[in-house]
């Protein structure tokens, strides 16, 4: 904490303050940020109401509560290179892209989906699948690495993801509840998740949580491709491969 002849905008630590305590708790309200920090309810407001605007904050229209906002992901990336854990993936990711042959993805979870925050193409070969990265999102229960991140996710948060309805992305998606969460108690028994043409007609994918050593979901690493080669058997092999590259990954954390 700095030291009060320190601060020379009062104003900018005030609304700092506001942002920090959505370190230890999200969602939070007007009243629960007031009474921690305070504050008039009304300068609270007007703190939140701007960093919402400009996308550092996002308010669920039902509760009214925030959360952290895709911007304050943004700033995070900025500073990754140095001190999160996608630099250290990123090395593993071109070795297992060229180990495999395919396209690898390396994601985290924002809210109620996945980003994509980077991509790993062999480098050998060709680029047969556009590769989503920087800025794209799908939702956590069509994909391989969002089913996988949401399966080591405490209960509460599988929970609260569930309470909503499991949108259709494809034909193939699953979209009862019940047959979710039985999806979710096999991926924590085999260690890893699929994507059989759940997100996309046409695409298979297999995917592997990366686990902090305190236990919880840093994020997830993916290897995506066409659905006539990446056969069950297939998708097996390649959480072999995805399993050690992740736990290389998690060593160096």
């Amino acid at each position: 904490m700095p030291a009060e002849s320190e601060v020379k905008v009062k104003s900018v630590k005030k609304a700092i303050d506001v942002l920090n305590c959505f370190i230890d708790k999200q969602p939070l309200g007007v009243t629960e940020i007031s009474e921690k920090l305070g504050l008039y309810k009304s300068n609270t407001y007007a703190i939140l109401s701007t960093f919402a605007s400009m996308n550092y904050l996002e308010q669920d229209k039902e509760t009214g509560k925030y959360y952290l906002g895709t911007e304050i992901l943004h700033l995070s990336r900025a500073i990754g290179d140095r001190y999160s854990f996608h630099n250290v993936a990123a090395v593993y990711m071109q070795s297992l892209s060229d180990d495999v042959g395919e396209i690898v993805y390396l994601t985290v979870p924002l809210k109620k989906q996945v980003y994509y925050l980077d991509a790993a193409f062999p480098s050998t070969g060709t680029r047969l699948l556009m590769a989503k990265v920087r800025d794209n999102t799908d939702a956590m229960h069509c994909t391989s690495c969002g089913k996988a991140m949401l399966a080591f996710m405490p209960d509460s948060e599988v929970e609260s993801y569930l309470s909503q309805p499991l949108a259709p992305a494809t034909p193939e998606t699953i979209t009862d509840p019940d047959k979710f969460r039985a999806e979710l108690a096999k991926i924590r028994l085999q260690g890893f998740a699929t994507d059989n043409m759940e997100a996309e007609v046409g695409i298979n994918c297999v995917g592997v949580p990366i686990i902090s050593s305190s236990g919880s979901v840093l994020g997830a690493l993916s290897i995506s491709g066409p659905s006539p080669r990446f056969t069950h058997e297939r998708q097996v092999e390649l959480a072999v491969k995805l399993k050690e590259y992740v736990k290389a990954i998690e060593r160096k954390l």
